[in-house]
C-alpha cells in the first residue's frame, strides 16, 4: 500500500508488483480557516511547519524569494543556527493542538520545502485550514496539489510561493481538504483487508 500515486509507480519500477493506493487523512475539526490574528503588517505570511532539520530542506524556504514574512514553526537539530542565519525570519517553536490549527490559518501561503517525504500530511493541514501550497515538484506534493487553486509545485519554490499566493484560493482549498477524511482512509485500507481462510 502507497500513500501516492507517484509513489506507488516507483515501487513498480523496484518491482513490486501488487500495489495500491492507502492515501491519508487529518482531523477536519482541528484543521480548519479561523480568524486570522497575527501581525497584519507582516502579510503576507509565508509558512513552514515541521521538523526543523536538514532532510527538510528547510534553508531552500528561507533562501526562497518571497514578499512578506517567514514563520517557522517546529523545532529541531538546526534551528538554532538557521536562526542567527536568518534573523528576519520569525521562529515561533514547537506548537500543538490550538496553537497549531492557529499557526496553520494565519498563514497566506504554506511552503513544503523537502524533496524526500513520501506524502507530507502538513499539506493536507494547510489546504484544510484555507491556505494554498507551494512545494516542490516531488512525491507527494505532485499528487496532492493537482489543480493551481490548491496551490503550486515549481523547480523553483521562489516562483511556487508566488504562484500560490497569486492563484491560490482558499475555499477551493478547504473544500478539496475535505475528501482526505480518516473515514476514507480507514474504507481503503478495509478494502484491501483478505479473510482469513482457517
Amino acid at each position: 500500500m502507497a500513500p501516492s500515486q507517484s509513489f506507488a509507480e516507483k515501487l513498480r519500477e523496484h518491482g513490486f508488483a501488487n500495489v495500491d493506493i492507502w492515501s491519508r487523512g487529518i482531523d477536519l475539526t482541528q484543521f480548519a480557516p479561523r480568524e486570522r490574528t497575527y501581525p497584519e503588517q507582516d502579510r503576507p505570511i509565508v509558512m513552514y511547519i515541521g521538523r526543523i532539520s536538514k532532510e527538510k530542506n528547510v534553508e531552500a524556504f528561507l533562501e526562497a524569494k518571497a514578499p512578506g514574512t517567514k514563520y517557522l514553526v517546529g523545532d529541531g537539530p538546526i534551528k538554532k543556527h538557521l536562526e542567527k542565519k536568518y534573523p528576519r525570519a520569525r521562529f515561533l517553536g514547537y506548537k500543538t493542538g490550538e496553537d497549531l490549527a492557529r499557526a496553520y490559518a494565519n498563514a497566506d501561503v504554506f511552503v513544503f520545502p523537502s524533496r524526500t517525504d513520501t506524502f507530507g500530511n502538513v499539506i493536507l493541514e494547510a489546504l484544510a485550514s484555507g491556505v494554498p501550497v507551494a512545494a516542490f515538484p516531488a512525491t507527494g506534493p505532485i499528487d496532492i496539489l493537482t489543480d493551481s487553486r490548491y496551490g503550486c509545485c515549481d523547480e523553483d519554490l521562489s516562483v511556487a510561493i508566488k504562484e500560490a499566493l497569486e492563484k491560490g484560493d482558499s475555499g477551493a482549498c478547504v473544500e478539496y481538504a475535505r475528501t482526505y477524511t480518516w473515514e476514507n482512509a480507514t474504507r481503503q485500507f478495509a478494502g484491501f483487508l483478505v479473510p482469513n481462510a482457517a
